[in-house]
């Protein structure tokens, strides 16, 4: 089931027809208090969600999502204005998988939608990673540095977990965006950036560990511990 939260009738029911479509189960919601309401209900494998809602919005209604553990877990693909740049930003920040820009083609939203599900549920092979004091509960979705637990978004737990499995591999940023994201943002690398930024900072002492390649991308580990 994929839910759509759109506002305007005719794009809900142009995105919730295209995905039945496309093979899905689809149900529309034009406010964020029947989004609610649909989630008490059912927990969806997607939703599709608008930014500009009336009532609560949609980066509102993302920051909720991520916060409750029955619904952090759900991806989200944001719908957003084409001069939104801050909102787009805000969104990934915040655990977005993906946003797609309005006015937006039906076969690109599903081809979006389908890279986002394969994202879903991530399968590893090993239950820990570590480096030096950082360990990568993968399993447990868990990281600890020196012991202590640090809270990641959903998206800063991905980077590190792609960064820590493939240790010592300079990983270009083009690389890293299709990996975490499903798909290569077009002139999007900064968003690599920024959660590099934050990752290196929750981090604390081990956020060096992460290595700027300069004009190529990002690595954990040269060498040896």
């Amino acid at each position: 089931m994929i839910y759509c939260v759109e506002d305007d009738d005719n794009i809900r029911d142009l995105v919730v027809y295209a995905l039945k479509t496309g093979g899905f189960e689809a149900q529309g919601f034009a406010d964020g208090d029947a989004l609610w309401e649909g989630l008490s209900q059912r927990k969806p494998s997607l939703i599709v969600l608008d930014i500009m809602l009336p009532g609560e919005d949609g980066i509102s209604i993302l920051t909720r999502l991520k916060k409750y553990d029955e619904t952090k877990d759900i991806p989200v693909i944001l719908l957003t204005a084409k001069s939104a740049e801050y909102d787009k930003v805000q969104g990934l920040d915040l655990g977005a998988d993906d946003y797609i820009t309005k006015p937006f083609g039906v076969m690109e939203l599903l081809s979006r939608i389908r890279a986002v599900l394969r994202r879903a549920a991530p399968v590893s092979h090993e239950d820990k990673l570590s480096f030096g004091d950082l360990v990568v509960d993968v399993k447990g979705h868990r990281v600890t540095v020196g012991g202590e637990e640090v809270v990641l978004t959903l998206k800063e737990f991905e980077l590190l977990h792609y960064l820590m499995k493939n240790r010592g591999i300079v990983l270009t940023r083009d690389k890293i965006l299709e990996a975490i994201w499903g798909y290569e943002f077009a002139g999007e690398t900064r968003t690599v950036d920024v959660h590099v930024s934050s990752l290196r900072t929750k981090l604390g002492a081990c956020g060096d560990m992460i290595e700027t390649v300069r004009g190529i991308g990002y690595r954990i580990g040269a060498g040896a511990e």
